[in-house]
């Protein structure tokens, strides 16, 4: 898909070693680029970096963009080799073990030795707090609860938070609450 765009698009992985970037020029052309992710003598972002040699400039960026896309091998990887932060997992009270259950698939539904994969949190806050499918306050975020239970955590080294309320994705304003409360 070659169709020429009056603005600049970018579609950006930054691995453990290098950082991709592949642009498409305003024409249609397509451009590419790699860069160390790390190298602190020569800049400070890989794919910042990489946007402005692509675009030829020396300091900051331009209303000329249209698209920028970014993924992360690193994340991917450190998702997979399970080598990311101690993680703490805020959830609606009530469903701390849905994580753990899922959705019970077993391909030998007669194993006795059932090997689970590893969880990606180590600890867990049930939080006191329940919207219903159209958003109503069912029971209203108890931050006074959380609040002493974070600072404990972060007592004892965690510096990462999840957090996975029921109905969350289209009514988001208790999760922004937590987010801000762990900040």
């Amino acid at each position: 898909m070659n169709s020429p765009n009056k603005e600049w698009q970018f579609w950006i992985d930054r691995g453990g070693t290098f950082t991709d970037i592949i642009a498409r020029k305003p024409g249609g052309e397509l451009i590419s680029r790699k860069l160390l992710s790390e190298n602190p003598e020569q800049y400070q972002d890989a794919a910042l970096q990489g946007i402005k040699e692509l675009l030829h400039l020396d300091n900051g960026l331009t209303n000329d963009i249209s698209v920028l896309k970014m993924g992360t091998t690193v994340g991917t990887n450190a998702l997979l080799e399970r080598k990311g932060e101690p993680t703490v997992l805020l959830i609606t009270q009530g469903f701390k073990d849905c994580l753990r259950i899922a959705y019970q698939k077993r391909p030998d539904i007669f194993a006795l030795n059932i090997q689970l994969p590893e969880l990606l949190y180590q600890q867990v806050i049930e939080v006191e707090e329940r919207l219903n499918v159209l958003g109503e306050v069912l029971t209203p975020l108890n931050k006074h609860q959380v609040e002493p239970a974070l600072q404990a955590l972060f007592q004892q080294g965690f510096r990462s938070v999840a957090i996975v309320l029921m109905h969350a994705w289209k009514y988001p304003e208790h999760e922004l609450q937590l987010a801000s409360l762990a900040k």
